[in-house]
């Protein structure tokens, strides 16, 4: 048996955890998923796609970077990004702690599917959004973020659009949905 793995549309503001001490909301208040754990971690002011699993094995093939599982973000950023800066993201930026590695990164436009974040980004008249789609194949703590800033384009709205093969197609913030044995069998049969 493969396991089980749910796909949640983890809203802002949201712990990916199951507990809280300080009375924020958690995934506790989303799903009823015992002995399932997170397979990455995604941060508390950033929305999207949570895996959890009970399988020690698929949650180390999605969430460790040796494995390569993409993972794939919808990025608000403020200011209209140079071509220097889509490279930089392109061939991988330092920071603090090292460099990341190379992320596929592209203009577009404000995504169809966007549901209305509350509370709202804050917007100012004087400076334009823009937004990215940025994939990375590992997982450093706040990574998008702190890729975006490096390159002088500060996160406004931070969305993870999939992991591995599974995307937030379908499901509106707060949902979830299994996935199906096959699926996951076909996907740990995959090589690096």
């Amino acid at each position: 048996m493969p396991g089980a793995l749910l796909l949640l549309n983890k809203p802002f503001q949201v712990l990916t955890q199951f507990t809280s001490t300080d009375g924020k909301a958690t995934l506790r208040d989303y799903v009823s998923a015992p002995g399932m754990y997170p397979a990455g971690r995604l941060d508390y002011d950033s929305e999207g796609l949570v895996a959890l699993t009970d399988s020690p094995a698929l949650q180390t093939r999605l969430s460790n970077p040796r494995w390569k599982a993409l993972k794939t973000y919808f990025v608000q950023i403020e200011g209209l990004p140079a071509n220097e800066a889509l490279a930089a993201l392109r061939q991988g930026v330092v920071l603090n702690d090292g460099p990341t590695l190379p992320a596929e990164a592209d203009l577009v436009e404000e995504p169809e599917w966007l549901w209305q974040r509350t509370p709202p980004i804050r917007y100012r008249k004087a400076i334009p959004t823009s937004w990215l789609r940025l994939t990375i194949r590992e997982g450093i703590k706040r990574q998008v973020r702190r890729m975006t800033a490096a390159v002088g384009l500060p996160t406004l709205r931070l969305i993870r659009w999939s992991v591995g093969p599974w995307s937030l197609k379908g499901l509106a913030p707060g949902e979830s949905r299994f996935v199906t044995g096959e699926e996951i069998v076909r996907f740990m049969a995959q090589r690096r």
